[in-house]
């Protein structure tokens, strides 16, 4: 059985980094070492380990089915191992390299990532911020885990019992093309009913429900366009005569980049609420608290 004692603390390191980026000579530069001296410390490990751990292919250094195993026990290890190292530590923004990675939709990205990425330059110039689509993992799990630090979005599969903050609600409206021909009319229910639509069909829940009552209303089966996520909307609205509902947000964003319009839909659609949501073993961890209070200051809406 191997002990901690028989692994140098730094070779993890190393590993972790190389699971995450899958180039050596990235690594390097993260670590202020020689490519030589992370190649060696990879030959340590697979020694350690008794496998290559990670191969080498036209896409990076790919991940042996033990890496894979080690991987979330080292990434837990090592948090754990920061955490202990600075529990009486401030989080100085100016100065840390911290790496947060916040899950999000991609209406999230185009709503929040802008702001973060100005505010962040000023006041935190080499903190990383990471994005992850919130359904395309398992939420509980990379948050538990730490590998994911916060959550913003309509998330249903977080219960209650997590931590969270309400940052705003929102209306979906109904947006298009300025010099539509439905641009300045009040659209009736006939008017958007008998207009060609581009339906959003992201399975995530909150777009589930409108689109259930777009069905309801007939739009959805008359649609003769279809896009799985919400980035490619302004685009193809942009250069149209389809409609597509959105929420507020995006066609806040989108309206003047894109020349687009939007005005509220002639069919009653629930809100959308937008929370933060965060792990209670990170609720006191000081750089998770001041993101969250960045988030909060910058965000939250009465």
């Amino acid at each position: 059985m191997r002990e901690a004692k028989d692994l140098d603390l730094n070779l993890l390191v190393v590993f972790q980094h190389i699971f995450r980026e899958r180039r050596i000579s990235v690594v390097a530069r993260q670590l202020s070492l020689s490519q030589p001296a992370v190649s060696n410390a990879l030959s340590r490990l697979r020694r350690s380990f008794n496998d290559d751990l990670f191969v080498r292919t036209g896409s990076g250094m790919q991940p042996t089915p033990r890496a894979e195993q080690l991987a979330d026990a080292v990434n837990l290890a090592l948090r754990h191992v920061t955490e202990a190292l600075n529990v009486d530590s401030p989080f100085d923004a100016a100065s840390s390299e911290r790496r947060f990675t916040i899950a999000m939709t991609d209406v999230g990205e185009v709503y929040f990532m802008p702001v973060l990425a100005t505010l962040l330059r000023g006041i935190a110039p080499k903190v990383q911020i990471v994005t992850v689509r919130a359904a395309s993992i398992n939420l509980k799990t990379e948050m538990e885990s730490g590998r994911v630090d916060l959550a913003i979005g309509a998330l249903d599969q977080l219960s209650e019992s997590w931590y969270q903050r309400r940052l705003f609600r929102q209306p979906y409206v109904c947006m298009y093309r300025r010099g539509h021909a439905l641009a300045g009319k009040k659209i009736t229910l006939a008017d958007f009913v008998a207009a060609q639509h581009l339906i959003v069909t992201s399975q995530e829940q909150p777009c589930l429900k409108i689109n259930q009552t777009l069905d309801k209303a007939g739009v959805v089966a008359s649609a003769h366009f279809q896009v799985p996520h919400f980035v490619a909307v302004p685009y193809i609205v942009a250069s149209s005569d389809l409609l597509v509902t959105v929420p507020l947000k995006l066609a806040q964003r989108a309206a003047q980049p894109f020349d687009l319009e939007y005005c509220a839909p002639p069919l009653r659609l629930p809100a959308l609420q937008t929370n933060m949501f965060w792990h209670r073993r990170y609720h006191q961890d000081a750089g998770n608290l001041w993101l969250r209070q960045l988030i909060s200051e910058r965000f939250v809406e009465t």
